[in-house]
């Protein structure tokens, strides 16, 4: 090789590192940016399912609620109409519940 073509290629290879590092500086910055923008993506699906989940969550304890609640009003009708019944099944878990308690001590 000639000295002029030895000293083209060494005049040109600081350009071409600084247009090198350049271009990987661009990749690095669009590479960064698909990243942030694909955790964006994710972040707002899972919060969308997770207000989905606690949405249903919450329409689930509402119906258990008043399920448990119309049992407690159904019981308290039944034993304003049927005291007596009332009482007997009463004494009759309090002796079961007796006899259990007695039978392991």
């Amino acid at each position: 090789m000639s000295n002029n073509a030895k000293d083209s290629v060494a005049s040109d290879l600081p350009a071409d590192l600084a247009a090198l590092r350049e271009d990987i500086a661009r990749l690095s910055d669009t590479v960064a940016g698909l990243v942030r923008a694909q955790a964006d993506a994710a972040g707002a699906t899972l919060k969308g399912a997770v207000g989905g989940a606690r949405e249903q969550l919450s329409q689930a304890a509402s119906q258990a609620q008043d399920s448990a609640l119309g049992a407690a009003a159904d019981l308290e009708r039944r034993i304003e109409k049927y005291p007596l019944t009332a009482v007997l099944i009463a004494a009759g878990v309090g002796m079961a519940l007796g006899m259990m308690s007695k039978s392991r001590g």
